[in-house]
């Protein structure tokens, strides 16, 4: 049974890496039995030309047009967010307050997607480096986004780099980068920002979500509270997938309840 009914991490036809409609994804999360979603389409600024030519760019007044017609289609079988997955980079900070400023969105995922440029789904990212470097300087970027620009809700999959390196988690682990990590969980705690757990890291077979058991457990050591869940699907079969999963991790850990926000404020939704 799923104890999970929010999924707070998706996407559609919006952004630039999913063709499915919107409908669709809602579609999916009542068949799912699902309380709410949240659409948190891609918005990356600035991002490199790829082989798969995406735009992740977000036509905004289409976008919250028909967000708002499906929300009243629905509502009396789903609730429906608003939300938005910003791309970080530090120089795009004021960029990003001005965009904050002209949409009212529920949610607001902070992610880093990008290592030196590259992104680093395409393998040519790690070519001729060392893999556990690329690691540690994916998560110096986390942290240097999150000194020049805090005004996203909950800080998106920590450890994405993980599920493309060469070796993925096979040499991975929490304590190889104790030292950066914890500076990250502890400037999301200062500055009241979620930490996502992001289950597609199971659909591309860590055996864990983003970020890995050890992340989660030593965020809840450090005194935080607030875990966002999102499935980050971009298909309708991926919604709330391995939901069950998350909830029996985040039970084990000693979380009691997982985090959705609304119009920005947090609201606790009991594990059950």
């Amino acid at each position: 049974m799923n104890h999970i009914l929010w999924d707070c991490h998706m996407h559609s036809s919006f952004s630039g890496d999913s063709d499915t409609p919107m409908e669709q994804m809602i579609q999916a999360g009542i068949q799912n039995g699902l309380t709410g979603i949240c659409f948190t389409e891609h918005l990356d600024l600035d991002f490199p030309d790829t082989p798969d030519h995406f735009d992740f760019t977000i036509d905004f007044p289409t976008y919250h047009a028909l967000f708002l017609e499906l929300k009243e289609k629905y509502r009396n079988q789903i609730s429906l967010h608003y939300g938005m997955e910003l791309g970080l980079q530090p120089h795009l900070a004021n960029t990003f307050d001005q965009i904050l400023h002209d949409h009212s969105f529920d949610f607001v995922i902070g992610s880093v997607h990008l290592l030196n440029g590259c992104d680093p789904y395409y393998p040519e990212t790690f070519a001729g480096k060392d893999e556990s470097e690329c690691y540690r300087r994916y998560f110096e970027s986390i942290l240097m986004n999150l000194q020049v620009f805090s005004g996203f809700d909950s800080l998106g999959h920590l450890d994405y780099i993980v599920r493309y390196g060469p070796n993925r988690n096979k040499d991975y682990s929490y304590s190889k980068y104790r030292d950066i990590i914890d500076a990250i969980l502890e400037q999301l705690i200062r500055r009241d920002i979620a930490l996502e757990l992001n289950t597609a890291g199971y659909n591309a077979g860590l055996g864990s979500p983003n970020p890995c058991r050890e992340v989660l457990q030593r965020y809840k050591e450090l005194g935080g509270k607030m875990i966002t869940i999102g499935s980050d699907a971009h298909i309708p079969e991926r919604v709330a997938s391995r939901f069950e999963d998350a909830s029996e991790l985040l039970k084990s850990l000693g979380f009691t309840a997982y985090t959705v926000f609304h119009n920005h404020i947090p609201e606790f939704h009991r594990i059950k």
